[in-house]
């Protein structure tokens, strides 16, 4: 597994002269959250697939975590890889991070696919994620998991799945700090990306789970609403991390969406 310069632990897979592929997974999680996607999107992309600051296997960050120093963190690692652009994939915070770097590094970027991720909450679901990130803070990264886990997958996968296991023990691996600052930046970083000063221009696409109370449709609707001619697709039944339950209805209409692009 090799290490970055600056401690990100990353994997590189696929033919080495074909279109890149960035994979950013989500808070708490590391960069295994894929593997049930790799084999598909590997076959004829060149795949990047990295732990964020202080998660899976790579170092906390040199400094306070935010949107921007995620979204640095990633431009680093392409240039240390000699990556010019890439299309990016980001879910949940990923999905957070992908689009502050569409706003901070457009010419690095060839396209955009956000998955499960927020937008404007309201006020009483800001509050409650806010009130989250206070309890993780306080109590430690495990305080919330149990709850989150409802969210998160169906009732009959969390019976019969090995999704709640994995999760577990990612979150385990996560460095306490970094976890309660990422948490944060989960809860508050949305309000930079709500109708940003300077839009996003790059060819995205947004799916979303039918039954994911974080990440609700109307807000893939109201992201989609912001930049011109994005696609959205709104997968049924699943919640929050449907992209384990159902790996192909996230990889397929992703490829499809790159190879249009082609």
């Amino acid at each position: 597994m090799p290490i970055a310069p600056d401690g990100t632990a990353y994997d590189l897979v696929g033919p080495s002269e074909a279109p890149v592929i960035v994979l950013i997974h989500g808070l708490g999680l590391c960069r295994h959250l894929w593997a049930d996607h790799l084999k598909t999107l590997s076959d004829d992309h060149r795949v990047l697939n990295y732990d964020l600051y202080g998660h899976g296997e790579s170092a906390s960050s040199p400094e306070t975590a935010s949107l921007k120093v995620y979204a640095r963190q990633l431009a680093n690692l392409m240039d240390y890889l000699h990556i010019e652009k890439a299309a990016i994939i980001g879910f949940s915070i990923g999905g957070m991070i992908n689009r502050r770097f569409a706003l901070d590094y457009p010419d690095k970027l060839s396209a955009l696919a956000i998955l499960n991720s927020p937008h404007d909450r309201g006020g009483e679901a800001q509050e409650q994620v806010e009130q989250r990130a206070a309890t993780v803070k306080a109590q430690g990264a495990l305080a919330t998991m149990d709850d989150a886990l409802k969210r998160w997958f169906t009732s009959g996968y969390l019976t019969e799945g090995d999704g709640a296991g994995k999760v577990r023990k990612w979150r385990e691996q996560v460095d306490p700090e970094s976890y309660a600052q990422a948490a944060w930046v989960l809860a508050n970083g949305v309000r930079e990306l709500i109708a940003p000063a300077t839009p996003i221009i790059a060819r995205t696409l947004i799916i979303t789970c039918e039954n994911d109370t974080g990440s609700t449709p109307k807000m893939a609707h109201d992201i989609a609403s912001e930049i011109a001619g994005s696609q959205t697709i709104i997968i049924p039944k699943l919640q929050h991390l449907g992209l384990m339950e159902n790996p192909d209805a996230f990889s397929k209409p992703i490829l499809e969406f790159l190879e249009e692009g082609i």
